[in-house]
């Protein structure tokens, strides 16, 4: 490969990870407007692995700011994420995958702590805006509820 070849793969990858941390800002600050804009024309979202919805962005976007309402306190950390870029011969492609784990605390308008864990599947395509979200797949592993105590700082 030639450093500009290098060079356009890392480009690519800050970009996807600037896709992916925009999702999960975009959840968290209920920003639906940021959130479809994530996403290609028809690109969809699936939550059903987590009881939710599967469906274009723009419908799982509106389930999404019904169902968070009940979450004032949320934050998605969505860490160890491995990055496939297409390869055309040794070039950087148009699309690419990021499989990623997460771990989501959240807490009730009533103090209950909600607290889940899996893994992310992001499809991604690159447009004339840059790289798009085609399609989101949760694969929720586990989940946690219990009454949130007094946070401690140290």
């Amino acid at each position: 490969m030639t450093q500009r070849v290098d060079l356009a793969t890392v480009m690519d990858r800050l970009a996807l990870d600037d896709v992916v941390t925009g999702y999960a800002a975009a959840v968290d600050d209920g920003d639906w407007d940021a959130y479809r804009a994530l996403f290609t024309a028809g690109g969809r979202a699936d939550y059903r692995a987590s009881g939710g919805i599967e469906g274009p962005a723009a419908e799982v976007a509106q389930w999404l700011a019904g169902t968070m309402r009940r979450f004032p306190v949320r934050q998605h950390l969505i860490v160890n994420r491995r990055v496939s870029v297409e390869d055309l011969g040794g070039y950087p492609g148009d699309s690419a995958e990021v499989r990623a784990d997460y771990v989501n605390p959240m807490r009730t308008g009533s103090g209950e702590d909600f607290e889940s864990g899996g893994r992310y599947r992001f499809t991604l395509t690159r447009t004339a805006e840059g790289w798009r979200l085609r399609s989101v797949v949760i694969e929720e592993k586990w989940r946690r509820t219990g009454t949130g105590g007094a946070a401690e700082g140290g």
